[in-house]
């Protein structure tokens, strides 16, 4: 398996230095928050495009993937959501990056069933489906709000049915969901991109934590993943952004990358 962190760790952070960071401490990739307040994102214009991509490509660090906001079960019309995932797909497409993340983003609260926020999101994810594999890249929902878990995402994938369409697992909102590792890998598993990993202190306290440091079970996803001879990435998505106190990632990524190391021989 191959090692990632997002920029969601280290907010505003210019390009060049997330890339020393990665290249210095031994991840293999990068997922980018597409975000404006962010460097990259999809209102950036073709030169800085390509300059972000020969940055990364010069220091052998590869980029994983687009880590968009497009919510497509979300209440509305459909043109906006497919539009916002084209811009997505396309700067993907422009920096060499295999994934674009989207959330469901269904609202339950203000009425909206889960029959109906699922046959949304599969409806615009079916549509997107086009044009993602016209780039070439590949657009991932992550278990995440109203479909956290991996039976939740997989009433939309399931029906989608298309190879440019996939899951992101995010192993903590599937743990806080109530699903156990093995569960959401049988459901995730036929659709699986990438693995998201992070630890917190509990349901209740989810202030990021180093790898290893909290309650989440990292050692049985890695081995769970291991045994099915599983070697896609882990990426590291410390949520720095929303916890201002947390301790910088910069100081965590070493023992971070031992940490998972571990796992990874442990489960050899």
């Amino acid at each position: 398996m191959k090692l990632a962190f997002s920029t969601l760790g280290v907010p505003g952070l210019p390009i060049a230095d997330v890339v020393r960071l990665a290249a210095t401490h031994g991840y293999h990739g990068v997922e980018l928050r597409a975000h404006p307040e962010e460097p990259v994102h999809p209102g950036i214009g073709a030169d800085e495009r390509a300059e972000v991509a020969a940055e990364f490509k010069g220091a052998g660090v590869e980029i994983l993937g687009v880590a968009g906001y497009a919510r497509v079960a979300a209440p509305g019309e459909d043109g906006p959501v497919l539009d916002e995932i084209r811009a997505l797909l396309d700067l993907a497409r422009d920096l060499g990056a295999p994934f674009v993340r989207v959330f469901p983003g269904a609202d339950p609260a203000g009425g909206q069933s889960a029959e109906e926020a699922d046959a949304i999101a599969a409806r615009r994810l079916g549509t997107a489906a086009e044009d993602a594999a016209d780039r070439g890249v590949r657009v991932l929902l992550e278990t995440h709000d109203s479909h956290r878990t991996g039976a939740d995402a997989i009433r939309v994938l399931g029906p989608v049915g298309h190879g440019s369409v996939g899951a992101l697992w995010d192993v903590m909102h599937t743990w806080l969901g109530g699903e156990q590792p093995a569960e959401s890998y049988a459901a995730l598993s036929p659709f699986l991109g990438y693995v998201q990993v992070k630890d917190i202190a509990s349901a209740e306290d989810t202030t990021p934590l180093a790898l290893g440091a909290g309650v989440l079970p990292l050692g049985e996803c890695v081995e769970l993943l291991s045994r099915k001879d599983w070697d896609g990435w882990l990426c590291w998505e410390y949520e720095k952004r929303w916890y201002e106190k947390a301790t910088p990632l910069g100081e965590l990524l070493a023992a971070g990358r031992e940490h998972l190391g571990r796992l990874l021989n442990d489960a050899a």
